[in-house]
């Protein structure tokens, strides 16, 4: 991770853009000292998916705590449906890991460019979760699917451009959020929470975090929508700000202008 902040300038760009978009209280030195422990956390994740690839189903579990697990079952024991927004923090491996642990879950799924990543993960993935579904198979195919307590985990916190989002506050910037979790809550009459894995240092373990279900949530103003479901996410990353994937280029797309950011 030190080694990435100091050669790789590009991702040090990225890094430093949100940081002032999204924390303009810090100064020169405050962003840099997150840069570095952003990607020193980045380094660790890095690492740690020989965990989630090679370990045991006991090891991996016996490493792992849940947090907020009561939320789901309170709303899975009075017969209603269930999605899982997962944000993007560096250590999310680990959430489809400790629910397939609990639930029956399944999720969609972005294929990779290199088969051989794509391979390893997807099928590492399916030992804890029921199945994958290709984004490419559209959104009928996730909704048709959440029945009898099936959990949907769905990735939402990218930047997909403007067609498919409405623009909302992500820690007081405007963010090009997707309007499809939504649509699939709507469709499906399923409750949304949204949750991450961190790593706990003081605990030694990895935690999975799950957060309030999103209230109020989905109506039909789409930028409210997004709204809530942004909010529910800083909520989260607010217990450990460094562990968030601030490595994704979150506020590429702009609603007045095409000038690049990044």
């Amino acid at each position: 991770g030190s080694f990435i902040y100091k050669k790789n300038k590009k991702r040090h760009h990225v890094i430093n853009t949100n940081l002032k978009l999204c924390f303009p209280e810090f100064n020169a030195e405050q962003r840099e000292h997150f840069t570095e422990e952003h990607l020193q956390w980045y380094g660790c994740a890095l690492f740690d998916y020989s965990v989630f690839f090679f370990a045991s189903k006991k090891r991996l579990y016996s490493n792992m705590v849940i947090e907020g697990k009561e939320h789901i079952d309170t709303v899975l024991q009075r017969g209603e449906n269930v999605i899982i927004l997962l944000g993007h923090s560096v250590m999310l491996e680990f959430v489809p890991a400790m629910l397939g642990q609990y639930y029956h879950t399944y999720g969609s799924y972005k294929p990779l460019s290199n088969p051989v990543i794509d391979w390893m993960i997807a099928r590492n993935r399916c030992k804890h979760v029921k199945f994958v579904v290709a984004r490419e198979e559209g959104m009928m195919r996730l909704v048709r699917e959440l029945k009898d307590e099936q959990l949907l985990i769905f990735l939402p916190d990218e930047d997909h451009g403007q067609e498919h989002s409405s623009f909302a506050n992500f820690f007081g910037s405007a963010k090009a959020t997707l309007n499809t979790p939504a649509r699939i809550a709507r469709l499906a009459k399923a409750k949304s929470f949204p949750a991450m894995a961190f790593y706990d240092q003081d605990l030694k373990k990895y935690k999975i975090m799950i957060g309030d279900c999103l209230e109020n949530y989905p109506t039909k103003d789409s930028e409210r929508n997004a709204e809530v479901m942004n909010f529910g996410f800083e909520k989260l990353i607010q217990h450990y700000p460094t562990q968030y994937m601030w490595l994704m280029k979150l506020f590429k797309t702009q609603a007045d202008t095409d000038k690049k950011r990044y």
